[in-house]
């Protein structure tokens, strides 16, 4: 049996020349690090600096019913968006469990975008369409025809201001504009995956390399540094932001994941509206917790939780917290035991090692 070779994104041979540890993530050929996480991890909450998103997938949904499409296929009020605003939301199966999380911005009263997960793109595509028979629009899948870049940081606005003339203070978090960037057309967004201020820059892959270069150059006076997937996430489990196949999936609901605030039952039918509110009424079994090691180890991704040595639950996300210095996670615990204050344990190499559920996020960036 022959593996099908890793997917590329239109920077694979910039990170190679920057000298980037390259790793298989979900069948595309990414750089983890550069110059080290924690390093890499603390430009971003001090300065600036550049990842290379462009495995993520986009989708477009245009048409006279693209809203009411976009609505019913999303937990979120679509109809509360404004031009040039996007939102957090999940795309849910019928039985209340994920498809993804993704992000909905809306161009025009017809027109939708959405950002969302790489190694989901195809499936989510196909259940849009799946369900779009019904509504007068089109679903494009569009992946192809973005590359996408995050200037993450601090001195983020700094940076991306020199190369554009929209004026970027303007655009507000979870906002977006189109406007020129680097001399080409780009969609920019006050949008990230870090907890720090920062945009999302979308452009065509053929100029993606040069955008990539005129970041790094504008961002030199800023100390700006290229960063890689691991920085990503230890950034984003700090600030609590949910990552596919760990704190969601199929068998998680967002009002398991503390995504209830994405979830709005009051604007109507959507699909998996039903089995959230059969949830909701008969009680939560389990809720998504912070927890912080107290004693000696890390709770990494799929470590046992126990209480008092009885089976709880699983750690979904794990790793030190450069920022705070300590060894915190994410993991599922009974409704009950779901607070801040709790004594847990989890289970590193058949250790059971002492820690405490805390409240998130762990790290909230200064105002």
């Amino acid at each position: 049996m022959t593996t099908a070779p890793l997917k590329r994104t239109p920077l694979n041979e910039v990170h190679r020349a920057f000298g980037a540890k390259m790793v298989d993530f979900g069948g595309w050929d990414m750089p983890v690090q550069y110059t080290g996480l924690i390093d890499e991890h603390n430009t971003v909450r001090n300065a600036v600096g550049l990842f290379d998103v462009s495995h993520m997938g986009e989708i477009e949904i245009r048409g006279p019913e693209a809203a009411k499409l976009t609505d019913f296929v999303t937990t979120n009020a679509v109809s509360k968006l404004k031009h040039g605003q996007a939102q957090y939301s999940g795309l849910l199966y019928e039985h209340g469990g994920f498809v993804d999380d993704i992000l909905v911005h809306k161009v025009a009263d017809d027109s939708f975008f959405i950002c969302v997960n790489a190694s989901n793109q195809e499936k989510d595509f196909e259940h849009i369409v799946g369900v779009s028979g019904d509504f007068e629009c089109e679903v494009e899948f569009a992946s192809g025809k973005y590359a996408q870049l995050a200037i993450q940081g601090p001195k983020a606005l700094e940076t991306a201001q020199q190369l554009t003339e929209t004026p970027l203070a303007g655009i507000r978090y979870y906002w977006f504009t189109d406007g020129m960037f680097a001399g080409v057309p780009a969609r920019i967004a006050r949008t990230g995956y870090t907890g720090e201020d920062g945009f999302e820059v979308y452009v065509a892959p053929d100029v993606a390399a040069d955008v990539w270069k005129a970041i790094m150059e504008a961002g030199k006076p800023a100390g700006i540094k290229p960063c890689g997937l691991g920085a990503r996430n230890t950034l984003r489990l700090e600030s609590k932001m949910a990552l596919y196949g760990h704190e969601i999936g199929a068998s998680i609901s967002p009002l398991e994941a503390d995504l209830g605030w994405i979830v709005k039952f009051d604007k109507g039918e959507f699909i998996g509206r039903d089995a959230l509110v059969k949830q909701k009424q008969a009680g939560l079994k389990r809720k998504l917790t912070g927890f912080e090691m107290r004693g000696r180890g890390i709770g990494r991704d799929g470590y046992e939780v126990t209480i008092g040595g009885q089976p709880a639950g699983w750690v979904t996300s794990g790793s030190p917290a450069p920022t705070l210095n300590r060894n915190i996670g994410l993991c599922y615990l009974p409704l009950e035991r779901a607070k801040p204050g709790e004594k847990i344990e989890i289970v590193v190499r058949n250790q059971a090692v002492e820690a405490e559920t805390v409240p998130t996020p762990f790290y909230k960036r200064p105002q």
